[in-house]
């Protein structure tokens, strides 16, 4: 029997049982047609409609509403994330406001820890897709952050760069959130600030699972650990990266298919080492796949280097090279290893193949319409 995942991800807010139906994936549990073209289209925000480009805001669709304003940096769009963007849509329904999501770019670790920012869950372009295909966002805009923007004054943020933007009646952010130089604009301070200038805050506890609370830091973890199931069960989706696909050093067209070599930023949030069963999507198409995760084992011991992705694609035939694809992680396989012979490592690798063959399909998934072909 295939996996039925009942109303597409794409329209639901939390997915909370997304992690166990991934772990429950196997060939005696396979994913079906609809059921594979719904999770790559929410995994990578599919979603027919646009978003402001960086560095522009949008006029208001309501001249002369007040706004309700949902501000942060929001990577990877979490479900805690949309959590909050839908309370702050229900503060402005109940307000008549307009609902305003304000977030920045680059995110702001870039500028305030250079040299050591945090790995990113998302791309800007699949953030501000993502924010912008949000149910209820009337407006998005990302603000510039510069050293300049991270050093002014919380109330002069407040005052001059939102008050330039809408018309304040709301702030909606995250308990732990803070503001302006020295992030001295906690919670606290923003609200005595609206006392002030007329306007009120809202700071919603974290959405929690499993006792603790969802975070983009807490995700980093799961995918360092190669729990890419987990991950997805606090995204709301499962985990991708994009990148461009280049020559590599060629053996997996030894055993029959054809591989595509990605290389991915260096400040991209990849899983661990290992391999994984998944789909690599290009345009309106995704092809299953067996993904492999790391450095060179067997065929270059000890070569030092930037970790590589090269994933197996099934169903596929032509040329990827100088593509730019997304590769979308479903199921944890199997933990690196070095292998004594050529053999072993085909027995292997064909049987890694073969468990995405049986799982995930074998040909590929339209994205944009009905069934693979």
């Amino acid at each position: 029997m295939s996996v039925s995942w009942g109303q597409s991800p794409i329209n639901r807010t939390g997915e909370k049982d997304l992690a166990p139906r991934l772990i429950a994936l196997s060939p005696e549990r396979p994913l079906g047609d609809d059921a594979a073209r719904d999770l790559v289209r929410a995994s990578l925000f599919a979603f027919p409609r646009d978003v402001c480009e960086l560095g522009t805001v949008p006029k208001s669709q309501s001249p002369g509403a007040r706004a309700v304003c949902a501000i942060g940096a929001f990577d990877g769009v979490h479900r805690g994330h949309r959590v909050l963007i839908s309370r702050a849509r229900e503060e402005a329904d109940a307000r008549g406001d307009e609902l305003v999501v304000v977030t920045f770019s680059p995110d702001p670790s870039v500028v305030l820890s250079p040299g050591h920012p945090q790995r990113m869950l998302l791309s800007d372009e699949a953030r501000l897709r993502a924010l912008g295909a949000a149910p209820g966002v009337d407006r998005l805009v990302v603000i510039d952050f510069t050293p300049e923007l991270a050093a002014l004054p919380y109330d002069r943020f407040v005052r001059e760069v939102l008050g330039g933007l809408a018309d304040l009646d709301r702030i909606v952010v995250g308990a732990d959130f803070r503001l302006g130089a020295g992030g001295a604009g906690d919670v606290d301070a923003l609200s005595e600030l609206g006392r002030i200038d007329g306007f009120g805050v809202v700071g919603m506890e974290l959405a929690d699972e499993g006792g603790a609370p969802i975070t983009a830091t807490r995700i980093r973890g799961l995918l360092a650990e190669g729990a890419v199931e987990e991950a997805a069960g606090l995204l709301g989706r499962c985990h991708h990266v994009s990148g461009a696909v280049e020559h590599g050093r060629g053996e997996g067209t030894g055993f029959g298919f054809p591989t595509a070599n990605v290389r991915v930023g260096e400040g991209v949030a990849l899983p661990a080492e290992g391999v994984y069963a998944g789909y690599v999507a290009c345009g309106d198409l995704a092809w299953p796949a067996a993904i492999n995760v790391g450095k060179p084992r067997s065929f270059s011991p000890g070569e030092e280097g930037a970790p590589f992705l090269e994933a197996t694609l099934l169903g596929f035939a032509g040329d990827l090279y100088g593509t730019r694809v997304s590769v979308v992680f479903v199921r944890w396989l199997r933990a690196p290893r070095t292998f004594g012979s050529v053999g072993e490592l085909e027995r292997v690798v064909l049987g890694n193949v073969d468990w995405v063959r049986r799982t995930l399909g074998e040909k590929n998934v339209e994205l944009a319409g009905g069934g693979g072909s």
